[in-house]
This record gives structure tokens, C-alpha cells and sequence, in this order.
């Protein structure tokens, strides 16, 4: 059967391909598996056992670490996943052994407008019913580990308001005496719920629970999630289990996992979330899901032990980082990167020219509503300004000490004048550019591209990062807003300037890195503002401290924890065929 992406959406590819998938046992071989190493989940998906891995491939040479990012996109992304899944097949068409390490779904956007990040077109992840929904059931174990932590606080809470001394100490327990204005956690759903982002909890009797206002973040914001990202194995994430602050106590002091003694049951639930997921591409590569998304709100990055798995295993890694090189590809390298030790061979930004001309001035793009027909007519004026834009991105990747390639995700609409100009500001800013028609044309489309990465993987790079740990916690925050958002400074709350002073201070915070939190719509805090701006101060309002995942968490512009759901949600045209039981309409 011929897959025509211009005839056919993305749910319909991906049934059709999976009529024709690898048998997961020949994937395994490919990947290079032993035996026992495979974990199957039925018969198209499955686990990698990790740790066996890891030890009998641990004096492999390590193969080329490429990360795909991007341009600021528009409301409806710009095909980051997409150009990762088509750059996995564009290598395997000239031959080379690769694989994928991309982010799992989050069932938010999968049920409200983005889709399930499973790439698209001719360029995908498959089975995409599981992937889209449930996959094996890592994002329900962080929910379930994340809210056990909020069931033994709120339970904790209420025994001692109950409970004198001797009848605590006859449970063996010691009072915590914790603050309820200081409660750092709160519960977590994988849906965009904005009614459950504040609420009132233990209404009732005494034997209710302890009333207290709090809330409800989406699950892959979790700093669960964060552990699960960047542990290396199981010894590692226990420990880090344990230091999750979950609140203060009346003396200002931290409470963690650790002083409620839920942080073994928390680990408990993790368990099997620990092992990679291995699915393939619709032309048969294989790709390893773990971690989770939203790099605006959380690290956003596949698992450290994805990629130290698949770089010892095959001659090239394509990862992602969330959103736009200002989020997703800051945080790979000043985080991801610290911590696993691995450094990248190259860098892709996908850019549009949808989106730099809607960074140019052009009409306002809304999830959901039809596209302005400016972006179907050519304009080099509005496009020749939204590479501002572009240029924005090329220059912070290349602060890292490695000389970016900037990838076209073209579409049917673009015009070779405007593609040029595309590759001419990318070439004549430092950057490499290849044109990619992976969407329409699978890894066919993305050869150009391919070569591109491999060219630039023989490059010396130069790999470095923007601050050392030992640079104290405001600087590091004016280093990030200026020398990567373009931002004249940095402004904060009474709240969040209390907060960075006693970061400071403290000398175990000083091995913590920094996990920004502001909008990808912008390289400001403010989503409104398109292209590069200029003038503007970057305002932090809070900051958390994630002890567990080992980052402190500043918290910039009005941006929530807990997005929302839109007017038109992707669930509307979600179905189950009930003659087949197949899944219709994902996207």
C-alpha cells in the first residue's frame, strides 16, 4: 500500500506501516542485543534490561551523540519530533547503524491539540497506539510514586495535628512539624486539567485530612520525571528519591521523601519505568522512548540511560530536547550533558518558514484554527525578518562550542526563493543547512539531511558549558537570560530574591544546576513576544529546589505547571473502531 501523507493522516500511516513492522526479535538483533536483554510487551513493543546492557557493552566505543532542536515555534510546533524520527531514517538509508532515544507522550497534549509527539507523516514512530496512550505505563508509575509522596505528607500532616507526642512516638514517628504555607509539592494528572490547578484539600471532619490550599501540575512536570531523566541506574535514582523536598517545616527547614519514609515505596513503583522503551520507525530503525516531555516546564530531554544504552550499542544516537534552542537545547547542554558525561557531535535546528515568518510579523497562528493563507504565498520580506529569530538559535548553539546545522522542515508551500534564503542565513551565520522533506518522503526526504550530520560529526567541536556549578545562582540565571534569551537583565519577586539568596548560602545547593521554567512561545517570558526581542528584563517570580534531580528550578513569567485545555481538544476525534478494536483518529 502506497502512504500518501497528503491524503492520508498520520493515525492511518501508522496502521498501514504496522502491518509490515520488524519482528521485535529482529530488532533486537540489529540493535545488537544478547540474550535475555530483551524485556517483550506482547509482540510489537517491549523493554531493554538496562543494566545487563550497560555492563556487557560498557568498553564499546561510543557512537556519534546528535541532538535535534529548534527555532521558537509556533502554537503548533515545528516538527522537532518529526525531523528526529526522519533524520533516524535518512541514516539508515546511507547505511548507517542508528538508532532514536526520543520522549514519551504525555497524555495532555495527546488529548488536546499538539498530538501525540510520535513525529508524522512519513516519518514516525510506530506502534502509535501505544505510544500515544499508555505506552507500558511509565507516566502512570511517576503519578502514582509523585502522589504517594502527597498521600504520606497530607496523612503525616493530619496524625500530628490528632496526635500527641507519646501517641506519635507509640507509632513510631517523630513530629515533622510541617508548615502548610510551605508545601512544596502537589498532586499530579497527565491531562491539561486548569481546574485542578488550585484547589482546597482535606475539607471535612477531623478525621478528613489536614485542610490546606494546593493543586494539581501535569504528571511529566514532576520532579519524579526529572529523576527518571537523568539517573543513570537504579542506585543513582534511589538516592535521588530520597532528597525530593516535598515541603518546609515551621523552622524553615526541608522536609524530604526521606523524613516520611515513603521514599522506598516511591522507588517501588519505578521499578520497571526504569528500563528504556524499544519501538522502531515505519522504516524499521529502532528507537528507544523514555522521559518525558514540556522542556518549557521541566528538563524535557529522553533518559541519560536511553542514550548511554544506544551510543554504546550503534554508530549514531538522534535524540531531541524540547521546544526551541533557548529551553530545550539550554538545558541539554548545560544539564543533560553535565550529568551523563556525554557531549554532542551535532547539532539540527529545525526551523520552518512558517514560523519565521510568523516571527516576521505575519498573522497570528492558533491551535485549532485554520492557517492564514500568508503562509501559503511567498514573502521574503516577512522571512528575510523572522530570521532574527533563527539567527537567535544558531548563535546559543554555538556558544556551546559546536557549529549547528540548520535543517528546513519543508513544506509543500515553501518556494526554492524562500528555502535559499532560509540556507543563506543559516550559512552566513556560522551554521551548516540541509533541506528535508522527511514529512512527505520518509528517510528518502531526509538524505540531504543525513549527510549534513554526518559531515558535521567529523567536525572538531569545541564542547563547553555556559556556567561552571560553582557560579552562584542569580549569576547563573542573568548568564542564561542574557546570553541566551537576549534579555538586558533580570528582575524578582520579594519571594523568589529571598529564596536565590538562601540557595546561595547554602553550600549542598552548590552541585545543583539550573532548570529554567518560562514559555517556548517566545525567547522572552512573554509568549506575545516574536522574533528577538529587545529591551526587556526577565522576571523570576519563584523558585523551587528539586534536591532529588539535582537542579534548582526558577520559575519566569506568568507560565503554570498545569497547562489547559483548549476549546477544540484532540479528544473530540478520538474513536475506537468496535468491528476491529483499533484506534481511530489519534491525529
Amino acid at each position: 500500500m502506497k502512504l500518501d501523507p497528503t491524503k492520508m493522516a498520520d493515525w492511518q500511516i501508522a496502521e498501514a506501516a504496522e502491518e509490515s513492522m520488524k519482528p521485535l526479535e529482529q530488532l533486537a538483533c540489529e540493535l545488537g542485543l544478547a540474550y535475555g536483554e530483551l524485556l517483550p510487551l506482547g509482540t510489537k513493543l517491549a523493554k531493554l534490561d538496562y543494566l545487563k546492557i550497560l555492563e556487557r557493552v560498557k568498553t564499546n566505543p561510543q557512537g556519534k551523540y546528535v541532538d535535534v532542536t529548534a527555532i521558537t515555534p509556533t502554537p503548533l510546533g515545528e516538527g522537532k519530533t518529526t525531523t528526529a524520527i526522519g533524520l533516524v531514517q535518512g541514516l539508515g538509508k546511507i547505511n548507517k547503524r542508528v538508532v532514536g532515544a526520543i520522549r514519551q507522550a504525555s497524555s495532555g497534549p495527546t488529548f488536546n491539540i499538539k498530538g501525540s509527539a510520535a513525529g508524522g507523516g512519513l516519518a514516525q514512530c510506530i506502534p502509535l497506539t501505544p505510544f500515544s496512550i499508555g505506552l507500558s505505563g511509565d507516566v502512570d508509575c511517576i503519578s502514582n510514586a509523585h502522589n504517594l509522596a502527597m498521600v504520606a505528607l497530607t496523612a503525616r500532616m493530619q496524625h500530628e495535628r490528632n496526635y500527641d507526642d507519646a501517641r506519635l512516638a507509640r507509632s513510631n514517628l517523630k513530629r515533622l512539624d510541617i508548615d502548610p504555607d510551605r508545601v512544596q509539592m502537589r498532586w499530579v494528572m497527565d491531562f491539561c486539567a486548569q481546574a485542578l490547578r488550585n484547589i482546597t484539600v482535606g475539607k471535612g471532619g477531623r478525621m478528613d485530612g489536614y485542610e490546606m490550599e494546593s493543586g494539581f501540575q501535569i504528571t511529566v512536570s514532576s520532579e519524579v520525571m526529572a529523576i527518571l531523566a537523568v539517573s543513570r541506574d537504579l542506585k543513582d535514582f534511589r538516592r535521588r528519591m530520597a532528597r525530593i523536598v516535598v515541603a518546609h517545616d515551621m523552622k524553615g527547614r526541608e522536609v524530604t521523601t526521606a523524613d516520611l519514609e515513603v521514599d522506598g515505596a516511591m522507588t517501588a513503583w519505578m521499578l520497571n519505568a526504569l528500563n528504556p522503551n524499544l519501538m522502531q520507525t515505519i522504516e524499521g530503525q529502532p528507537v528507544l522512548v523514555h522521559a518525558g516531555p514540556f522542556a518549557n516546564i521541566a528538563i524535557g530531554q529522553s533518559s541519560i540511560i536511553a542514550d548511554l544504552v544506544g551510543t554504546r550499542l550503534m554508530d549514531y544516537l538522534v535524540t531531541e530536547s524540547g521546544f526551541g534552542a533557548d529551553i530545550g537545547f539550554e538545558k541539554f547542554w548545560n544539564l543533560k550533558c553535565r550529568m551523563s558525561g556525554l557531549a554532542p557531535h551535532a547539532v539540527v535546528i529545525v526551523a520552518t518558514i512558517r514560523a519565521l515568518k510568523m516571527h516576521g510579523g505575519g498573522p497570528e497562528v492558533k491551535p485549532g484554527m485554520p492557517l492564514s493563507q500568508e503562509y501559503a504565498r511567498e514573502n521574503l520580506g516577512l522571512l528575510e525578518k523572522g530570521c532574527e529569530n533563527l539567527i537567535a538559535h544558531i548563535e546559543t548553539v554555538k556558544k556551546a562550542g559546536v557549529r549547528p546545522i540548520v535543517c528546513v522542515n519543508s513544506f509543500y508551500t515553501d518556494t526554492k526563493a524562500e528555502i535559499e534564503l532560509v540556507r543563506r542565513v543559516a550559512e552566513n551565520n556560522g551554521a551548516m543547512a540541509a533541506l528535508s522533506e522527511h514529512w512527505l518522503k520518509g528517510g528518502e526526504g531526509a538524505v540531504e539531511l543525513a549527510e549534513a550530520v554526518v559531515a558535521a560529526c567529523e567536525e572538531k567541536s569545541n564542547f563547553r558549558f555556559l556556567y561552571e556549578l560553582d557560579t552562584p545562582l542569580r549569576k547563573r540565571i542573568e548568564l542564561i537570560a542574557k546570553e541566551v534569551y537576549g534579555a538586558e537583565g533580570v528582575t524578582y519577586t520579594d519571594d523568589a530574591l529571598a529564596k536565590a539568596k538562601a540557595i546561595e548560602a547554602d553550600p549542598a545547593a552548590k552541585e545543583l544546576g539550573t532548570c529554567m521554567v518560562k514559555t517556548h512561545l517566545s525567547l522572552s517570558h512573554d509568549p506575545d513576544l516574536k522574533n528577538r526581542p529587545k529591551g526587556w528584563l526577565l522576571p523570576i517570580r519563584d523558585i523551587m529546589i528539586y534536591r532529588g534531580a539535582g537542579f534548582v528550578v526558577p520559575v519566569a513569567g506568568g507560565i503554570k505547571l498545569m497547562p489547559g485545555t483548549a476549546s477544540d481538544p484532540a479528544f473530540r476525534r478520538i474513536d475506537v473502531d468496535v468491528e476491529t478494536g483499533k484506534v481511530r483518529g489519534l491525529f
